[in-house]
């Protein structure tokens, strides 16, 4: 199994490709989805990591894959610029996932 990172810099990019994690540096919406769908694409892919700031760019699409497809898990990972506590997202993903806010 491998991690895919996807990333909007390349500071965690490049941490994440010392860790053996390869993937890719997108800014745009159109660019997470074509990601997105090339992880989901892989069979060797069993967790992508993505920033943040990307998740908030299609939030609707990250929640449908989380929802509906078993792998890959997508975890949101911390950037740089933080702007989000984990917890609080994690919470969230619960609370739409199973309807109950925790």
């Amino acid at each position: 199994m491998k991690f895919f990172v996807i990333s909007d810099n390349k500071d965690t990019q490049n941490g994440m490709r010392l860790t053996g994690a390869e993937g890719v540096v997108v800014h745009e919406a159109h660019e997470v989805e074509e990601a997105l769908h090339r992880a989901f694409s892989d069979p060797e892919i069993g967790i992508v990591l993505m920033t943040q700031k990307l998740i908030h760019l299609c939030p609707e699409l990250v929640f449908d894959l989380k929802l509906n497809r078993k792998r890959p898990l997508i975890v949101e990972i911390p950037d740089r610029h933080a702007t989000s506590k984990i917890s609080d997202t994690i919470s969230r993903y619960i609370q739409e996932a199973v309807g109950i806010k925790i």
